[in-house]
């Protein structure tokens, strides 16, 4: 039962930040007319995908020495092994679990662990869309990201084992078919606890350091193991949780091999690689946002240039494929622009600031949640809480910390009326003059923000 974070953040607030994710950015000075044609060209190639298809969507290669600029061409061996490390993540490869069928037996486990390629550190591409925040990528650097980590992960997510009584897994309070989260108000621990905080969502962590609604956690591996220990979570112990995992064979021997121990160190470890490798896939969004800078020029311009022409039928049969509605095209300006300014904190690739910011939800109780301020014990931070994702935000209802908006209609007419007053209540909090249409046109902008999850196999657990 992992707590990161799952509300709607501040749609309200001052001038945009600046974006990462393409077609986001604030408008430019234009250009005098006579260049606006070669400049729109310019950007609607830059913005194209290098291919039609997902695995091509690759984030753009880093900057490379002089002395490695001209690298030998290696031969044929060389090139299909330095390929077959490179991974698009939320690929269904990585999480359909050791072949077979039942449970893991400890010879099948073997040979999966005999494999020199599921120990290889994969040379991971974000989806389109996430690609575009390739360098905020987070903490593969001290923990990289293997085949036999993420299975290993994957396996330790599903099995409720790591609980006192076996009853709970982190599936439970984040499942799959959720939005990896719940649609309860509140997470369900051991014994049918509650507490106070909904729970968030566990995708796309991949972009996120600090976690939890309050970000008390310093690492996506220091929060993996938290609700472990946690008594209306897991309810359980670390070293009981490790006992445990010691006792089924299969996991020792998965252990030993992928980290050369098994403690709750390398339990974080295993489970933050399986929940780095789990993205969401591009959205009607993504695909609109590639095909806007060609919007801005001639047809006749596009039809005389054949690159141009090749890069605009790609994207065009992109968007076509997943269209995104006019009401949501509507939101989308909405979103970007002074009028609603949701941008102001849900920015960047994985639309949020990473920030915390007090929007009023719940401050009108006898005993509000306090939020930041009880890990950094700072009175500015007095019931802020962490700006969430709005890619498929749609798919995980209720909203805001404390799960007390059911639909994205309620979280919208919340930001509307200015969230709720008090004392340090965000100054990005603003009311809105919203109409009904354009609160509508919200709704479904956030609705076109929704992509593809990876199909997960919950099953294939060691015996």
């Amino acid at each position: 039962m992992t707590h990161k974070f799952k509300a709607i953040a501040p749609l309200v607030g001052f001038f945009v930040l600046a974006l990462v994710i393409a077609g986001c950015k604030p408008a430019e000075k234009k250009a005098p007319d006579s260049e606006a044609p070669q400049d729109a060209a310019a950007e609607a190639t830059a913005n194209a995908a290098p291919a039609t298809t997902e695995t091509d969507e690759a984030p753009p290669a880093p900057a490379t020495t002089e002395a490695e600029e001209a690298p030998p061409a290696p031969d044929a061996e060389e090139s299909t092994e330095t390929e077959s490390h490179k991974v698009l993540l939320g690929s269904d490869e990585l999480f359909a679990g050791i072949s077979g069928e039942g449970p893991l037996t400890e010879e099948q486990i073997k040979v999966w662990l005999d494999d020199p390629k599921n120990h290889e550190t994969l040379e991971i591409e974000l989806p389109l869309g996430l690609s575009a925040g390739a360098l905020q990528v987070k903490g593969v650097d001290k923990n990289p990201l293997t085949r036999a980590k993420i299975e290993l992960g994957r396996q330790l997510y599903f099995d409720t084992r790591l609980s006192s009584d076996a009853t709970i897994s982190c599936s439970s309070c984040h499942d799959p078919d959720e939005g990896f989260a719940r649609h309860t108000q509140f997470g369900i621990g051991v014994g049918g606890q509650q507490g106070g905080r909904n729970s968030p969502v566990s995708y796309n962590r991949i972009l996120s350091d600090l976690q939890f609604w309050d970000g008390r956690a310093d690492s996506l591996e220091a929060q993996a193991v938290g609700p472990i220990a946690n008594p209306i979570e897991m309810a359980n112990t670390h070293d009981a949780c490790v006992t445990c995992l010691k006792g089924i064979p299969g996991y020792q021997m998965q252990f030993d091999k992928i980290f050369g121990k098994l403690d709750i160190d390398a339990v974080g470890e295993a489970l933050a690689s399986f929940e780095r490798a789990v993205v969401t896939g591009p959205t009607p969004f993504d695909y609109y946002e590639q095909l806007k800078p060609f919007e801005k020029l001639d047809p006749e311009d596009i039809e005389a240039d054949d690159d141009l022409k090749a890069k605009y039928e790609q994207v065009s049969a992109g968007a076509k494929a997943h269209p995104m509605s006019e009401s949501a095209k509507r939101g989308r300006e909405l979103y970007f622009t002074d009028k609603a300014n949701c941008s102001a904190c849900h920015v960047g690739a994985n639309l949020t600031d990473e920030k915390y910011h007090n929007i009023g939800v719940g401050m009108d109780a006898e005993k509000p949640d306090i939020g930041r301020e009880e890990v950094t014990k700072d009175p500015k931070d007095h019931g802020a809480f962490k700006t969430p994702t709005i890619r498929n935000v749609a798919l995980s209802a209720p909203y805001m910390h404390d799960g007390s908006q059911k639909t994205l209609a309620e979280v919208v007419e919340w930001y509307a009326k200015g969230g709720h007053p008090n004392s340090n209540l965000s100054e990005k909090i603003k009311k809105l003059d919203l109409t009904d249409q354009d609160k509508a046109d919200l709704v479904a902008f956030m609705e076109a923000c929704t992509g593809d999850f990876p199909k997960i196999n919950r099953g294939r657990l060691p015996e």
